[in-house]
């Protein structure tokens, strides 16, 4: 293999992700590489936005209606 200063990125990225899969395992890799990841958005602005205007009351009996229209409706079948 070239030395370390002669490798590009993705030979750095491939040689990484192979160390971290060897060493964890590929699910334990995975699970590693998602706590690196920092995702996107605002989510405080976005709750904020979201909850403005509903009481816990409201928002409980939000989940109910929502819980029994989902266990009320009719399985779903593949269509292929």
């Amino acid at each position: 293999m070239s030395s370390r200063a002669e490798r590009t990125l993705e030979q750095v990225r491939e040689t990484g992700i192979n160390a971290l899969a060897e060493a964890l395992g590929p699910s334990d890799m995975l699970r590693f590489l998602q706590l690196l990841s920092n995702g996107s958005g605002d989510y405080t602005e976005e709750r904020r936005i979201t909850l403005k205007d509903g009481s816990v009351r409201e928002l409980v009996e939000e989940i109910l209606k929502r819980r029994h229209n989902e266990s009320s409706a009719p399985p779903t079948t593949a269509t292929t």
